[in-house]
């Protein structure tokens, strides 16, 4: 800051003689275009709140029509969260399984959800299901982006909503057929 001010000076002192015949070489001209007051600390802060209400408001996603990228941008994040997280949730307990005496090998793990009633056994397939596939497919639509194909407003909208569709129907495919 202080290296701008004094790079200003200089250049003010250099100019000042080409500016005005009146004045003298090396003379500063400096002229104050706003005039200012010394006001107190509340007084200041009551300037401040007139200034703000006089500002425009920026706009908020509430306004705006919601879109099918925002949904699936969104769903996109949150079963890529949802799915890791199980993992790592599933992995660390795997882990601590000897030491803390539990048995989470495939057929014990297959003996328990066997057991399980059958309401229990969908909706645990479903919470599986649906995340995985479609993270998966909206994986897929944003890789073709990174390729640099479909980014078309028609086309945008028609792979999200066909993103969606092959979601219901191979998890539900998967649910209760496979």
């Amino acid at each position: 800051m202080a290296s701008q001010r004094i790079f200003q000076l200089g250049l003010r002192r250099a100019m000042a003689p080409r500016l005005t015949k009146l004045q003298p070489a090396g003379r500063m001209i400096q002229r104050r275009l706003a005039a200012t007051e010394h006001v107190g600390q509340s007084e200041g802060q009551e300037i401040l709140a007139k200034q703000r209400l006089q500002r425009p408001v920026s706009p908020h996603l509430s306004i705006y029509r919601p879109q099918i990228t925002w949904y699936a941008s969104s769903l996109h994040r949150i079963t890529g969260v949802v799915l890791s997280g199980g993992l790592y949730l599933f992995g660390i307990a795997y882990l601590a399984a000897p030491t803390l005496g539990w048995h989470l090998e495939t057929p014990s793990l297959v003996g328990a959800v066997a057991a399980w009633p059958v309401w229990a056994k969908v909706s645990a397939k479903l919470f599986v299901a649906f995340p995985f596939f479609f993270h998966s497919l909206n994986g897929i639509r944003h890789l073709t982006w990174d390729l640099g194909w479909g980014f078309k407003n028609k086309t945008v909208i028609q792979t999200g909503w066909a993103a969606v569709g092959l979601t219901v129907a191979s998890a539900l495919y998967y649910t209760f057929l496979a």
